[in-house]
């Protein structure tokens, strides 16, 4: 399979952790833009009989972290609806209950916030993941049940940060 194919297979896999990530789907699309940009640009630096998967990944991941960083300082707001007016939320219960855990996980720290969305969103195997966010297994594994341990005491809570009473968790 030459690498082109093998890039291309791997294109919906990339977007979709790059939504996850940049939670607006412009920034998403431009880096994986990006990122396919820079992967046919160094392809020299690919190993040829290794996967592609955890190259590109860790590239996407890489890009993110560096346009992060430069976002803070040309001091641009890292929020995704910045200027538009706030919709009007659901007023069904599953789709409040999503919209509360989407809010608890994007008040992640970056490093669990980034491990979390790549295991559940990809599946890699934890030895994988860690190649791609470039840590050690034990650390992946922590970030992992820290994430995990504070969604669930955030969701568990009976009040949001605002005061309101939170949705029962949908079991």
């Amino acid at each position: 399979m030459s690498f082109e194919r093998r890039i291309c297979d791997q294109i919906p896999h990339l977007q979709r952790y790059a939504r996850a990530l940049c939670d607006n789907p412009g920034q998403a699309e431009d880096l994986v833009q990006d990122c396919l940009e820079r992967a046919l640009r160094k392809r020299h630096l690919w190993m040829p009989g290794r996967s592609v998967r955890p190259w590109l990944f860790r590239m996407l991941y890489r890009l993110y972290l560096n346009d992060r960083a430069s976002a803070r300082a040309r001091r641009e707001s890292l929020t995704p609806d910045a200027g538009l007016e706030r919709p009007q939320e659901a007023r069904q219960e599953p789709f409040l209950a999503c919209h509360e855990a989407m809010e608890a996980m994007r008040a992640l720290p970056r490093e669990q916030r980034a491990a979390l969305l790549l295991m559940v969103l990809e599946s890699p195997g934890y030895a994988e993941a860690a190649r791609i966010l470039g840590i050690k297994v034990g650390t992946l594994r922590s970030r992992l049940s820290r994430a995990r341990e504070t969604l669930r005491q955030v969701l568990d809570s009976p009040t949001r940060d605002d005061g309101r009473p939170r949705l029962r968790r949908v079991k």
